[in-house]
């Protein structure tokens, strides 16, 4: 019996003592778990300092050197007898008289040798055969040449006034029956000679353009000069058709 109780009683220390070493290790948890929160909850702000910048201005630039001093020019006054353009007595003697050395004028340009067949005394450049004495004159220069024109183009006043035969034209009957009257203007061109050539109808009545270049076919012309040389003449010829009492 005493066995009995000593058993149990040695049952109860060991589960009790398992207990208790469980409940010690929580509560130590416990409390390093609070000692590890308390200073990540209750953190102290660290001070706040102020730093403090001064913004220093760089040095100014060294100034720059000052200016070379410009040469002073020295004016020479030079003394002269002339005044006013006119030159005066000196009023007292100069104690040195400078000379004034004059250079030496070059010698004289020997002539070339002379060409065979030329003259004592003779020019350089003349011509062979000349005349002792003669004095070279310059090579004569020809004008230009104005090139004349083929032809010209005259008003009818001016190819009028050049008009030495004038053949009047024969009325047409139809045209005199008919009682038509005008003028028939025709371009014509006056050859080198005076004759006409060309001629061509500007306005008129058909019934009297026949007749009229019919006779401005005959008429005759003096030759028109341009810088002394005929040339040919364009102009226009005008034929008046006018009847008796109309």
């Amino acid at each position: 019996m005493f066995e009995d109780s000593l058993i149990e009683s040695g049952g109860k220390l060991k589960t009790s003592r398992g207990w208790t070493s469980i409940v010690s290790f929580i509560l130590q948890v416990m409390i390093v778990g609070v000692m590890i929160l308390i200073p990540l909850i209750f953190t102290e702000a660290l001070p706040k300092g102020t730093t403090m910048f001064m913004l220093v201005a760089p040095p100014p630039p060294p100034p720059p050197p000052p200016p070379a001093a410009a040469p002073v020019k020295v004016v020479k006054q030079i003394q002269t007898d002339i005044v006013n353009g006119e030159l005066r007595t000196p009023t007292k003697i100069p104690n040195k008289v400078k000379i004034i050395k004059e250079d030496e004028a070059p010698p004289p340009v020997m002539a070339s040798a002379g060409v065979v067949g030329g003259v004592p005394g003779g020019v350089p450049g003349g011509s062979m055969g000349g005349v002792m004495g003669s004095i070279l004159s310059a090579t004569p220069t020809v004008a230009p040449k104005i090139a004349t024109p083929q032809r010209v183009r005259v008003s009818s006043g001016v190819s009028t006034g050049m008009l030495v035969r004038k053949v009047p034209p024969s009325y047409p009957p139809l045209a005199r029956q008919a009682r038509i009257q005008g003028t028939v203007i025709l371009q014509a061109t006056i050859s080198k000679e005076g004759s006409i050539e060309n001629l061509q109808l500007i306005s008129g009545h058909p019934m009297l353009a026949p007749a009229a270049i019919e006779a401005v076919k005959q008429w005759k012309y003096k030759p028109y000069l341009l810088n002394g040389e005929p040339v040919e003449v364009e102009t226009q010829v005008q034929v008046n058709f006018t009847l008796a009492g109309g």
